[in-house]
């Protein structure tokens, strides 16, 4: 008992740390936007690891601002798909990796001067397989969901006499069965009583 207490308690414990560090992340999110502000104003930025120089936008400052732009909403995306208990959390990886796409389109332009990148232009054409995978993803999903929440087995669909295009409801439809076999039961009662007055006769 008491090893399931401490147990319980650990994992308690664990879980606030995790989302006590998830809210501080989350909180930080303007504080990681606002770093574009420690760059300088210059074309080129030279540190002791690297030197870096904006060519598109001809200034380091604007491209930080411009790459945090597109990193902040990222960070927050990923922190929402990894933390949703949703089922259509998959749903959340379409904007994630637009805004990832957008990110690297943007540091190849300003790193490489080449605005005419072919895949920036049509953007939209080379994500829409990925969207299409998702969506799929999504929507078998929400097959399962539905078939466990309302126990219909799609397997059986054909043999039912359910259809979509019917006149008459499911439920009006279950109803009528439900007569139907009232009806059935009593024409069985019925026929037992006048063989037990015939044998009785007898």
């Amino acid at each position: 008992m008491k090893l399931k207490s401490k147990l319980s308690t650990k994992g308690q414990s664990e879980y606030l740390l995790l989302g006590s560090i998830i809210a501080l992340l989350i909180a930080f999110s303007p504080y990681l936007f606002y770093l574009y502000e420690i760059f300088p104003s210059t074309p080129v930025w030279e540190n002791s690891f690297f030197t870096y120089e904006s060519k598109y936008y001809e200034n380091v400052l604007t491209a930080a601002w411009t790459y945090l732009g597109k990193i902040t909403p990222l960070f927050l995306l990923l922190i929402w798909f990894f933390t949703c208990k949703h089922w259509w959390y998959h749903v959340i990886l379409i904007p994630a990796v637009m805004y990832a796409y957008q990110l690297i389109i943007t540091f190849y332009d300003d790193y490489y001067l080449d605005s005419a990148f072919f895949m920036d232009t049509n953007g939209l054409i080379y994500l829409a397989p990925f969207f299409i995978i998702i969506l799929s993803i999504v929507y078998l999903i929400r097959i399962k969901i539905f078939d466990r929440v309302y126990g219909l087995d799609l397997s059986e669909l054909d043999e039912t006499e359910i259809s979509v295009f019917s006149p008459i409801s499911d439920k009006d439809l279950k109803e009528v069965k439900s007569f139907q076999d009232e009806d059935d039961h009593e024409e069985i009662d019925q026929s037992n009583i006048l063989v037990e007055d015939y044998y009785r006769k007898l």
